[in-house]
């Protein structure tokens, strides 16, 4: 799953060269493999092979091919740059996006060849898509793939369709309909046996073209059902086989990955939980409400809750100098302002860090050094101006940023700030938890913290009042219970 931000960074003529230089590369490993897939057609003979590229009608047929594909090439290229730009900026999701289509052309060719061509996992590139990138690409790229697999059936001398008449056009409507069916079905779907039943449903067009194939011979019925169920289920279970490969090799966060790594027993969040407890039950609140702030203005509520998660794990590597790890001592107290100073702001880099050696997703890894930004450390910068008449260089008691680059990272910062100032309040009346929110935010306009993402007046707006609502819940005011002691003869 790509997180996408609606602000669009801008390209240097480097990124335009490493893109299309990555595109180019693309290009001529698909040329290479179209130029495999005419060798195994004609029986993997030298002799057939460069005959039928001697030939008038081979050299035609392949130029036509490449042609083809390179226009193709084009049009996922401006699909991407004018939709996803900031998408295919980074090579290493070029890469990823290829080579997802290579592997499931390569499983639905090898299926074809010596299986059936109707039991191709033809829906696989669109799925994988789905859950690596996101919706719209999946759509994008599954018209991509379906283009692609239908040429290479036409121009690459592919003799598997048998007796069936125009079977290659069918091809191509199965492909489109299954994969479309597959997006919209198990888009949103988490459960991995719920996606295995999805692999039925998508094989329902597979089967009536198959039918209609075998000249609708109910006879013969077994032979469209038994394809059909195949091509459905190979494409789910090879998508949830390739998966984990691709979530580890490009580090992407996916639905099924977000369940690991908010999992108390994952291996990070332990550390947390055994260092750092208080810092644990801190980020577990604003988890929460970073939840519900990303619902409210249509973020992505799972990124925001694991991206809370993690985002004080850089707090692990000195828990007792942060004050919700302390029990008694003050570690502060024997060191000089700016020394304390630079072990607190230490925990967003040390975070990253962390989070990189784990090899975490890096959404999660760009919140944990955005969360504070550029802000200051008001207390130690108080105490500095006071052993010092004054002259202290605010730099010294300023994060090092960046700024949130992202809405989930303002929200994670809004919200972090927030838990702890209202903590500390002795009235936690709606009245007071609104003013404390609003005086956070406003402190963090007035220091220009939100000027790097796409953050707007109204998505504050709602964000505070949804903190103002959750931070009354979780910090209401409580009965005080009178004391009484009830003996036996009272309860009798």
């Amino acid at each position: 799953m790509y997180v996408q931000s609606k602000k669009v960074a801008p390209w240097s003529v480097k990124d335009y060269v490493k893109v299309i230089l990555c595109f180019f590369v693309n290009y001529v490993i698909l040329g290479v493999l179209c130029a495999l897939a005419t060798f195994i057609n004609k029986g993997m003979r030298w002799e057939a092979f460069s005959g039928y590229f001697l030939s008038e009608q081979g050299k035609n047929n392949f130029a036509y091919l490449m042609i083809a594909l390179f226009l193709l090439m084009v049009v996922i290229f401006l699909f991407y740059y004018n939709e996803n730009r900031d998408f295919i900026k980074k090579p290493k999701n070029v890469v990823m996006m290829f080579l997802i289509v290579f592997v499931s052309l390569i499983i639905s060719y090898c299926v074809g060849m010596w299986g059936s061509v109707y039991a191709r996992p033809i829906a696989l590139c669109a799925l994988l898509t789905l859950m690596l990138v996101n919706r719209s690409s999946a759509i994008f790229m599954n018209f991509a793939m379906c283009m692609i697999t239908f040429l290479m059936d036409i121009y690459t001398g592919a003799d598997y369709f048998g007796e069936y008449q125009n079977a290659e056009f069918s091809s191509l409507v199965i492909g489109f309909s299954a994969g479309l069916i597959g997006i919209y079905l198990i888009s949103g779907i988490k459960s991995r046996v719920k996606v295995l039943v999805m692999g039925l449903v998508i094989s329902v067009p597979i089967i009536l073209m198959t039918f209609v194939l075998e000249g609708m011979d109910f006879n013969r019925l077994y032979l469209p059902v038994l394809t059909g169920i195949s091509a459905g289920m190979l494409s789910v279970a090879l998508q949830m086989v390739l998966l984990p490969a691709f979530e580890f090799v490009f580090n992407v966060l996916t639905d099924y990955r977000l369940s690991e790594i908010t999992d108390h027993k994952y291996k990070v969040m332990k550390k947390l939980i055994e260092l750092a407890p208080g810092t644990f039950n801190h980020c577990l609140i604003v988890s929460n409400l970073a939840e519900t702030c990303a619902t409210a203005i249509g973020e992505s509520s799972q990124v925001a809750r694991a991206a809370a998660y993690y985002h004080d794990i850089g707090k692990i590597r000195n828990p007792g100098f942060f004050t919700e790890n302390q029990q008694g001592k003050d570690y502060h107290e024997d060191l000089t302002p700016e020394l304390s100073a630079q072990i607190i702001m230490s925990h967003t880099t040390e975070g990253a860090k962390i989070l990189k050696r784990y090899r975490l997703p890096q959404i999660l890894v760009d919140v944990a050094q955005e969360h504070q930004g550029t802000m200051h450390i008001r207390y130690f910068y108080a105490e500095a101006v006071k052993m010092t008449d004054g002259e202290v260089d605010i730099k010294k008691f300023s994060y090092p940023g960046p700024k949130p680059q992202s809405k989930i990272a303002a929200i994670i910062m809004i919200a972090d700030a927030s838990e702890a100032k209202v903590r500390t309040l002795k009235d936690r009346s709606h009245v007071n938890v609104d003013a404390a929110v609003k005086e956070i935010i406003e402190e963090r306009m007035d220091a220009d913290q939100f000027s790097d993402c796409d953050l707007t007046i109204r998505d504050l707006s709602i964000i505070r009042s949804s903190l103002v609502n959750a931070l009354a819940g979780v910090y209401h005011d409580r009965v005080e219970y009178p004391k009484l002691k009830i003996g036996k003869s009272e309860k009798k």
